[in-house]
């Protein structure tokens, strides 16, 4: 979205991703909105059958955050063992799943991710049982560009081949990055740039408008099973997030020039509504779309390439 900010101790550029449409900083990203009583009840139960609740904490107030290291296996991701348990994927159900390094993490692994981010459920089948665990979470995903991870770097030499940067970046599935809302590029800052950089907004105001949008979503969407923008299909964006003809056309171009997938179309719209929430805007205009599009910047027919 407009407003976050994210921070990584790397010099070369670095691949970004978010999965959910919230616009919120991450170093604040598990404290956005307090969690209601049913979510921390679904949070408690999941941890408790993954043996993971405390016994001084026998009810989880605050969103998890899940970072696991990138040798992670598809059933540690998922869920696993005899008789299935909850994997970080439903661990991280009301919070957020952090992947660094994500072309890292082993194939299977990440095409794991897929089902939850289309369906929010994950399904684990064994032979002595088949379970269905919760697993809405916002996956925020970090990558360099290549594998020595100065490619884009103006003081350090790429020392990749074109040909071993596209393969590093094509270990990312179209599939997979598709079901992606943000791609951002988050190029290296030099030290002349922070040193005079003006106080940047503070959190506790971004935060401020993040909950405003969240409260506009909650409005719209009373009485409905879905609370935010990102949980919309596509009967509700038509009825939720209209399109002028200033929009569609500009939308029109985009998934023309860019190739873009009928699922980015719908996650397109899904965002730029969410960034008019943020601006108290109460319909959609042509600048939402623009900059929707522009978060989709990996999103591109010669990805890898």
């Amino acid at each position: 979205m407009k407003n976050f900010s994210v921070f990584f101790s790397k010099t070369s550029p670095v691949y970004t991703f978010f999965s959910y449409s919230y616009g919120i900083s991450t170093e604040n990203v598990c404290t956005v909105r307090a969690m209601t009583l049913p979510e921390a009840l679904e949070v408690t139960k999941i941890h408790s059958i993954a043996g993971s609740l405390s016994s001084d904490t026998p009810l989880v107030t605050k969103r998890p955050f899940r970072h696991p290291h990138h040798t992670i296996s598809a059933n540690g991701l998922s869920g696993g063992g005899t008789t299935p348990r909850p994997g970080e994927i439903s661990l991280a159900h009301n919070g957020v799943l952090f992947l660094d390094e994500l072309p890292e993490f082993k194939r299977d692994a990440m095409e794991a991710l897929r089902q939850p981010l289309e369906d929010g459920t994950v399904t684990v089948t064994r032979a002595m049982a088949k379970v269905t665990y919760p697993a809405s979470f916002m996956l925020v995903c970090a990558m360099n560009p290549c594998k020595c991870g100065f490619f884009g770097d103006s003081t350090k030499t790429c020392t990749c081949s074109p040909l071993a940067r596209q393969k590093y970046l094509e270990r990312v599935s179209g599939p997979l990055l598709d079901r992606i809302d943000l791609h951002i590029e988050v190029v290296p800052v030099s030290f002349a740039k922070l040193a005079e950089a003006p106080p940047a907004e503070p959190s506790s105001e971004i935060r401020r408008r993040v909950v405003a949008a969240r409260d506009i979503q909650r409005q719209r969407f009373e009485g409905l099973d879905i609370h935010c923008n990102a949980m919309m299909n596509s009967s509700m964006l038509r009825k939720f997030a209209p399109l002028d003809r200033a929009c569609s056309e500009l939308l029109e171009l985009a998934m023309a020039r860019l190739n873009l997938s009928a699922r980015a179309y719908d996650r397109i719209i899904k965002v730029a509504r969410t960034i008019a929430d943020l601006e108290a805007k109460p319909n959609i205009e042509p600048q939402h779309i623009s900059e929707a599009i522009g978060y989709r910047s990996l999103d591109r027919e010669n990805w890898g390439r």
